[in-house]
């Protein structure tokens, strides 16, 4: 067994009101970013009692992901850091130091290839390596799985169940609206998030066809947007979609689907439950809003085929051989992404970007 262990790598968040400014404090530290953005982004903290429900629906995962490991056998014990709270990476490393653990794999809640879901993730654990020292463990993280048949299944069934909260009569004419992390488009230029996400939302509309009447379209916008108005961010915005869908009288419904996210935390739950809802009303929009996977089963097993993936390819290569009989699943036309990122994958911003409550991810 060439791995001793596996590490779920998350953002983190607040779980009370007290943790809620040191919470976004550390999220900040070294950005230049006014201090009363912060505090607006902790408004949207407050209004939920200050609690995130991130690191609750991770402690959720991580218990799906011991019980699909236990049921097929794969003997690994589950670790579990975050990038901006408790527990946070440098803690958890170290325990898994203490645990004896040598070698781990590193699942990041984060679908898609971009600076702050990804490579960021990858520096916060080489820093917390660092801040060990000697005999902290090798962490390696698994590919992003944006096309990976378990994401996509587990989007379309919750999709699938948002769309059939509608009126039989709208299925087939709901607006079906994907929504991700905005970034600055400078950040976007140096990464595949943008067409990783068109393509994890054709897949998903493409299996819906036949609840929506043979319709295939669909819309790819953007939400928690958080910088300055001179800096270009990745558009549309969700609120300026919705204000258009009503003028041009696309649709009367609307479907929103947060592809660009793995669980319902708070910035799916104001951005969309709160926001978009209100904005739905007033404007006299039916809408309804997809789950988030979670701890979808075919997600949680996804995660498992990744491991022993990884796994698989650890082995061939110890023995000499290639990887080129190993089934890697993805679906659609660009195939599994990397296993090991290249130098130069998805550089870091040049200037700092300014404050979300989450990054793209996870999460």
């Amino acid at each position: 067994m060439p791995y001793d262990a596996i590490l779920l790598v998350s953002f983190g968040g607040p779980e009370k009101e007290a943790d809620v400014l040191p919470f976004l404090e550390n999220v900040l530290r070294g950005k230049n970013v006014p201090r009363e953005r912060m505090l607006a982004v902790a408004d949207h903290y407050y209004q939920f009692g200050g609690k995130s429900p991130l690191n609750e629906q991770n402690r959720a995962l991580k218990a799906a992901l011991e019980r699909e490991l236990a049921l097929h056998q794969v003997r690994l014990p589950v670790y579990w850091g975050n990038r901006n709270w408790h527990p946070l990476l440098p803690n958890t490393l170290r325990q898994m130091r203490e645990n004896g653990i040598g070698r781990a794999m590193a699942f990041v809640t984060s679908a898609y290839s971009s600076y702050s879901g990804c490579r960021e993730y990858r520096e916060s654990i080489e820093a917390a390596r660092q801040d060990i020292g000697a005999g902290a463990p090798i962490v390696d993280k698994l590919r992003v799985f944006f096309n990976h048949p378990g994401f996509i299944e587990a989007t379309v069934d919750y999709a699938t169940a948002a769309l059939r909260e509608l009126p039989a009569s709208d299925h087939n004419r709901a607006q079906l609206v994907f929504t991700a992390h905005s970034i600055p488009t400078s950040v976007a230029q140096g990464s595949r998030y943008q067409v990783q996400l068109q393509e994890a939302s054709r897949l998903v509309a493409d299996r819906m066809v036949a609840l929506r009447g043979g319709r295939a379209d669909f819309d790819l916008v953007y939400q928690s947007r958080s910088g300055p108005p001179s800096q270009p961010w990745l558009e549309p915005d969700i609120l300026d979609f919705l204000r258009q869908v009503k003028q041009d009288r696309k649709a009367e419904s609307v479907v929103l689907v947060p592809i660009g996210f793995v669980s319902d935390h708070i910035e799916v739950l104001y951005d969309l439950d709160t926001a978009a809802k209100a904005l739905c009303a007033e404007l006299g929009l039916l809408m309804t809003r997809a789950r988030c996977v979670g701890t979808h089963p075919r997600f949680v097993e996804m995660i498992r085929e990744l491991v022993v993936e990884r796994i698989e390819l650890e082995q061939l290569k110890a023995k000499g051989l290639g990887s080129e009989s190993l089934e890697r699943p993805a679906l659609g036309v660009m195939g599994p992404s990397h296993d090991v990122c290249p130098e130069d994958c998805c550089p870091a911003p040049i200037r700092p970007v300014g404050l979300s409550a989450h990054k793209p991810q996870q999460d």
